[in-house]
């Protein structure tokens, strides 16, 4: 992927013309930790490509400045990633924007809540849609709606199963039931969200909501709770982050594994090693870890759900695309 540069997605055979219903213009502001950056951007350049199927997707990325990042982090996003400011005065077909760690206990004491709200008011006017992710999707039906997160017991980690609850557009062809990987530490209640006049579109018995939508003046937005865009070792990566984080006192609590996501020996082996780390909180138990973790079978059963449902998306805004070229040429 070219980050901070125009790359066009798939296999083009014809030019991307920006009057062309078929090519997107499609923008990605990224707001995941410096250890998870360039993972993210792989992640949606894979899912994006994979969706595409004939239509040309032009893929940008976008730094909020506001983000607190690391010297590291911080020189990668100037050295590849456009300024957001380069938004207020253009317009785009799509646009996604992922969340991040959450600092504050209220998202509106987060450092970035200006940048992030301005993205909002800005998609509103000038993207066909906009999808919003895990912690951004928090922060924009509070700040649309005023719908508060409500925290969780536990941190939601895992792959989750989610029925199909609405025939939408973008759930055309989609299985009735969609494995999805979820981390998160909050939730947005369904029946807040209905009362709302957001549509939900998947739902699961056990984690609650995960798609959702609402038509904004010209745009529709979409909410994402959980992660299609995630490789198939991404959670694998987070839960040995954790466990580094818990034996080297980082944090008080041990973190939550992975539900529905390893295979049976790989639980038992996580869960005996887990009662060795309470009872002896040793930095050396890291090498154990990371040997069973080495050997654990985990599949991306997500992917083609995730696929299709990206693919409605873009089809979605080609339409949209081609009804505002049409509008302009009657003119």
């Amino acid at each position: 992927m070219l980050v901070g540069t125009n790359s066009v997605l798939g296999k083009p055979t014809v030019e991307f013309r920006e009057s062309d219903a078929n090519c997107l213009d499609i923008g990605l502001i990224n707001n995941m930790p410096d250890a998870a950056l360039e993972a993210t951007e792989r992640q949606f350049d894979s899912l994006l490509d994979s969706a595409a199927d004939g239509m040309l997707v032009r893929l940008r990325v976008y730094g909020m400045p506001d983000v607190p990042r690391t010297e590291s982090g911080r020189r990668h996003v100037d050295s590849f990633y456009s300024d957001i400011k380069e938004l207020w005065d253009r317009h785009l077909d799509g646009l996604i924007v992922t969340g991040t760690e959450p600092r504050a206990q209220n998202l509106m004491d987060e450092p970035y809540w200006g940048s992030l709200t301005r993205v909002l008011e800005w998609a509103e006017h000038n993207t066909h849609s906009t999808v919003w992710s895990c912690l951004a999707a928090h922060a924009a039906v509070l700040h649309i709606d005023g719908i508060g997160r409500r925290a969780l017991s536990h941190k939601r980690f895992g792959v989750f199963e989610y029925a199909r609850m609405s025939d939408h557009r973008l759930t055309v062809d989609t299985p009735p039931q969609l494995p999805m990987p979820h981390s998160r530490w909050n939730d947005v209640p369904e029946d807040v969200l209905t009362s709302c006049g957001y549509r939900v579109l998947t739902w699961s018995a056990d984690a609650g909501v995960d798609a959702f939508v609402k038509q904004r003046r010209k745009s529709q937005f979409v909410f994402l709770q959980g992660h299609p865009e995630y490789e198939a070792n991404t959670l694998l990566l987070e839960y040995r982050r954790d466990i580094r984080r818990f034996l080297g006192h980082e944090r008080e609590t041990y973190p939550t594994m992975a539900q529905g996501y390893f295979d049976k020996p790989t639980v038992e082996a996580l869960a005996a090693l887990q009662r060795r780390a309470l009872a002896d909180r040793s930095e050396a138990l890291l090498e154990d870890f990371t040997t069973i973790l080495a050997r654990a079978r985990v599949t991306n059963t997500w992917r083609p759900g995730a696929t299709r449902m990206y693919r409605n998306w873009l089809f979605d805004m080609c339409a949209q695309k081609a009804r505002r070229v049409r509008a302009r040429q009657w003119r």
